[in-house]
């Protein structure tokens, strides 16, 4: 009988480190994608950050009012003047524009400037991100 209970005690044992690396250490739980929207005087735009993580990261910028010929996302933490350089962002499709790279370097509240470019003349829009790990 004690046996058994020590085989059963050593397998939750191995279940919570496993549990604790995956999810703790590792990151295996993602965290929700943000998804934002802005709105100025030219343009409106949804943004959507898949992955809110520092490092490498994919930001969507759904143009919904204006017609943007080009959109660039920078970042700022202002409490920790923090800054990173402007991503300029492809066309995927119509509307929808995609920029990757590294653009929060530490955990915190972010804000993301959206610089929208196009025939009604240029514009940047900002929206507040928390970023977790």
């Amino acid at each position: 009988m004690r046996v058994k209970a020590a085989l059963v005690a050593g397998a939750l044992v191995v279940a919570g480190a496993v549990v604790f690396v995956v999810f703790v250490v590792g990151g295996g739980a993602s965290a929700d994608p943000i998804n934002l929207t802005t709105t100025g005087a030219r343009y409106a735009a949804t943004v959507v950050i898949e992955d809110p993580a520092p490092g490498r990261v994919a930001v969507e910028v759904m143009v919904s009012e204006g017609d943007a010929d080009s959109v660039a996302v920078s970042a700022v933490m202002a409490d920790m003047g923090h800054s990173t350089p402007e991503l300029a962002a492809t066309e995927r499709e119509l509307g929808r524009f995609v920029a990757e790279g590294e653009l929060f370097s530490m955990s915190g509240v972010w804000e993301v400037s959206i610089r929208l470019d196009g025939p009604a003349g240029e514009e940047q829009l900002a929206v507040k991100a928390l970023i977790t790990d």
